[in-house]
């Protein structure tokens, strides 16, 4: 699910950068690793992140924000691995103008969305991946908004001694099909 919020050409950043770029919230540092069915690491696969700032909005929802904030392009190293700062994820609730929050109260829904941060992952020859990682314990996780949570997606983000956070999580890529 890429969401509103997606848009392609965010900066690329080197390993151990901070994709958060000033955005507000706790300080955090998420660790991941990209492999294939077998175990192997994929190297060199693009992997773009995104996610909401502490305040629960998107860069692109700030006006007169001249910069990215939470969004960046990395690349995997030689391991499949890759680590980038930003901040803790957040719940926030999706705008309910228009025909979403009619749909919304129609059903006598919420308009809350866990925590989470986005992924798209690429790498030749590979299926390119669009997931979420959603924080564990968050109270809407059994109710998204979206329906989009999977128990696989949901991850502890433990705060470490140092005051922050972090994530571990490992994606694996699905082999492109071959054309019969």
């Amino acid at each position: 699910m890429f969401g509103p919020f997606y848009f392609d050409g965010a900066p690329e950043y080197a390993h151990g950068d901070d994709v958060a770029n000033g955005a507000e919230g706790e300080p955090c540092d998420v660790f991941a690793t990209v492999r294939g069915l077998d175990g192997e690491p994929v190297a060199n696969a693009l992997v773009d992140v995104w996610q909401a700032d502490a305040g629960g909005h998107y860069d692109v929802q700030h006006a007169g924000l001249d910069h990215a904030e939470n969004r960046g392009t990395l690349r995997t190293g030689p391991d499949g691995g890759l680590h980038f700062r930003s901040v803790v994820a957040v719940a926030y609730p999706i705008p309910v103008d228009g025909p979403v929050g009619d749909l919304l109260r129609a059903t006598r829904r919420h308009p809350w969305r866990p925590a989470h941060l986005h992924f798209k992952i690429e790498a030749p020859g590979y299926e390119r991946l669009i997931t979420h990682v959603f924080r564990e314990g968050d109270e809407w996780l059994d109710s998204d908004a979206v329906f989009a949570v999977r128990q696989s997606l949901v991850a502890p983000w433990k705060k470490q001694d140092n005051g922050r956070w972090r994530l571990d999580f490992d994606f694996v890529l699905n082999p492109l099909k071959q054309p019969a």
